[in-house]
Formats: C-alpha cells, sequence, structure tokens
C-alpha cells in the first residue's frame, strides 16, 4: 500500500508487539518523530504492547532496525483493513449481491395458485376462469389486478355466491362459495293435537289453527290435550293441523343432603421407621417398630434393595363449617345444574330456595319456576 494511499485512512489503527532489550529507547524514538503512540502495556521486561496509526507504520520499520527491535502485529482496525479484505473477497461479495438479486426478482412473479372451494364447486372451474383472464404460475404480480378479477369472476359465473383473491408472497391464494339454492320447505298439514311435554299451569294460549281446550290458570299434566286438532261447528266439524303456542309455567325441582361438619386429618409429628429388604415374597427387616398409632399415614420408600417405611401418627378433627355458605354454594350448584340444559325460549321466573337441618348435616331444596312453551304435535288416530 502507498503513501498516498495510507494517508486516506487516518483513523485506522494497528496493535503491534515490540521486542527489544531497551523497548524504552524505541518508544521514544516514536514519539521524537511524531509518532502517536496509545496504549502501551507491559507484558514483560522486553515487550510491549501498544497501538498506532496505519499511517505511522513506514516510520517505524526504520526505527525498529536502528534499535534492533522485532515488530509483530497482532490486531488491525479500521476502514482500510475492511476494504482490503473487501478487495480480497469480491468475487463473493459480488456472488451474494447476484443471488439477492435473483431472488428479489424471483418474488415479484407469483409462481403457486391455491384455491379452496366448496362440495361443487370445483378448483379446476375456477382454475379455468383465471386462465382465461391471463393469471396463471409466473405473472408479474404487478399486471394483477384482484379486485378486477374478483368482480369478472362473479359476473360471468353465476354458481359462486363471493369470491376472495390475495397475493400471499409468490402465492396466488383463491377463496370461493357456491351459491346454494335453499331447500323446499315441505309443511306437514296432517291431522294432530298439541299435547302437553310437561306439567304446568296455562298463562297464555295462542292458536293459528285447531280448537283450545285449555285457558289461562288451568293445570295441566303431561301427555294432557292442549289443542285439539278440530275446527267448525257442530254437525261441521272437520280435523285440521293444530298449531301454536301454549306457555305455561313449569316446575323443575333439585335436592341434595349436604354435611354441615368437615374431619380435617393433621399430623401429630410423632413418626416410626421401619427398614427392611425384600427377598422374593418375605421382608428381612433391619430395623423394625412397634406400630401404637391408630390413625397414621404410610409412606414407602425405596432405595435400591432397601426399604424404608414411614408411619405418621395422624389426629383427625371436626370443624364446623359456615351454614349460609353451604346453602348458597349448593343452591348455585343447583340452579346451574337444572338450567343447564335450558333452551333459549325458556324464561326463567322465580328461583325459590329452601333448606332444613337434619341430623348429619342440611336437606337444600331449590325450586326453578319458567314459563315456556309446552305444546307438543302428536298425530291423530285416525282409527
Amino acid at each position: 500500500m502507498s503513501k498516498i494511499s495510507l494517508n486516506k485512512y487516518k483513523k485506522s489503527t494497528i496493535t503491534m508487539e515490540i521486542q527489544s532489550f531497551m523497548p524504552e529507547k524505541f518508544i521514544n524514538l516514536l514519539w521524537k518523530n511524531n509518532i502517536d503512540v496509545k496504549n502501551i502495556k507491559k507484558k514483560d521486561l522486553t515487550t510491549f504492547v501498544m497501538d498506532i496509526r496505519l499511517k505511522d507504520y513506514e516510520k517505524i520499520e526504520g526505527i525498529a532496525k536502528k534499535t534492533d527491535t522485532k515488530v509483530k502485529i497482532t490486531n488491525r482496525k479500521g476502514a482500510a483493513f475492511f476494504l482490503l479484505k473487501a478487495r480480497k473477497r469480491r468475487a463473493l461479495l459480488f456472488g451474494i449481491a447476484i443471488f439477492a438479486f435473483i431472488i428479489y426478482y424471483l418474488s415479484t412473479f407469483i409462481w403457486r395458485i391455491d384455491i379452496e372451494t366448496d362440495k361443487n364447486l370445483t378448483p379446476y372451474e375456477i382454475r379455468r376462469q383465471l386462465l382465461s383472464y391471463g393469471v396463471k404460475e409466473g405473472i408479474p404480480k404487478k399486471n394483477l389486478n384482484v379486485l378486477s378479477i374478483e368482480e369478472k369472476i362473479m359476473e360471468n359465473n353465476e354458481s359462486i355466491m363471493w369470491i376472495r383473491i390475495r397475493v400471499e408472497g409468490s402465492i396466488l391464494k383463491v377463496t370461493a362459495s357456491e351459491r346454494q339454492t335453499p331447500p323446499n320447505i315441505v309443511q306437514d298439514e296432517d291431522p294432530c293435537n298439541l299435547i302437553a311435554k310437561a306439567d304446568g299451569q296455562i298463562v297464555r294460549v295462542y292458536t293459528t289453527a285447531g280448537t283450545a281446550v285449555v285457558k289461562k290458570g288451568d293445570l295441566v299434566k303431561k301427555g294432557d290435550v292442549l289443542v285439539k286438532g278440530e275446527q267448525g261447528r257442530e254437525g261441521n266439524i272437520y280435523e285440521v293441523h293444530a298449531n301454536g303456542y301454549v306457555i305455561a309455567r313449569t316446575f323443575y325441582e333439585e335436592v341434595k343432603n349436604v354435611k354441615t361438619t368437615e374431619v380435617k386429618r393433621e399430623r401429630t409429628g410423632n413418626k416410626l421407621e421401619n427398614i427392611y429388604i425384600k427377598v422374593g415374597k418375605k421382608k428381612v427387616y433391619i430395623k423394625k417398630s412397634v406400630n401404637k398409632f391408630t390413625k397414621y399415614d404410610k409412606i414407602e420408600n425405596n432405595k435400591g434393595p432397601i426399604v424404608f417405611e414411614n408411619y405418621y401418627e395422624i389426629n383427625e378433627k371436626s370443624y364446623n363449617l359456615d351454614k349460609n355458605k353451604i346453602i348458597e354454594n349448593t343452591s348455585k350448584e343447583l340452579i346451574d345444574k337444572i338450567t343447564l340444559n335450558f333452551d333459549k325460549n325458556i324464561q326463567v321466573i322465580d328461583k325459590i330456595v329452601e333448606h332444613e337441618q337434619q341430623d348429619e348435616g342440611i336437606r337444600v331444596r331449590v325450586l326453578v319456576v319458567a314459563e315456556e312453551n309446552i305444546a307438543l304435535t302428536e298425530k291423530i288416530n285416525q282409527s
């Protein structure tokens, strides 16, 4: 590297290690020749490490010869050395740049088309339409107007209800839904009655066909006829398909017995230990204690062939639980159990909670009062 080129990189530095019988003389000569020396570190009596600027390296060669000093470069820092490495690796950097450009260029094209459709609408049908608009693998992304393509497909294909086309990376994703004809509803016009599907008290009766045989306030049981499948006057009665709503107040009951005391097991701190070796089905005890505990926890710990058997004495204590909290938690549990399978049309009117003290605890009874349509169709026996 020439002197002129070295002056371009004033900020580049080198770390060198010098070995001399008189290293101080070498350093003094550097200062006399206006060579900036930094970070001087002494390794031993004849060895020093220091940093100098790259542009002063040529001056050091002459001073080293005069003082019989060996100079070894241990590190290099700065733009000069980066450029030198870059020049040596010019082909590699050029290859990386070319590779990055190719990847970028290829990413500007569509290389795969994914199509999702329903049962009767086939991906082949959509692909044929896309091909007719010039959309295929290898098309540049800049030539794609997905909104315009969506509109064209919708206009030219009556079996498609909606379509969504989006570009994700190098993939064109197409999602289409077919237009479905609503099913034909076949009305049942066979003569029938409306019967009660549950016990209850009638609140309201609405009929569009048939003759109501119950009124507000009547008590009915499951299976009773609510609306007869008949219309007309005496002498001119004809059978019809009874239709309507019969709103009744229904009752759901759940009962549960709960204890008001809880027994807790607590260790007293007393402990016994047995140690034995199991040979076949026999136990050969190394240490055996007499177990005098009436209630205890037994824990076995195997450490290889040796078994440690520990007994911890237990004392059982009975605690009284909060009565109000027991009733509240139990009633909530029973109400949730009742309403879990309620239809959304069932309206809860009231929740009645009753409790009764018993010998071993409390008997909690929950009654849920609801209003619902209890009408259920039942075909008339033609015979």
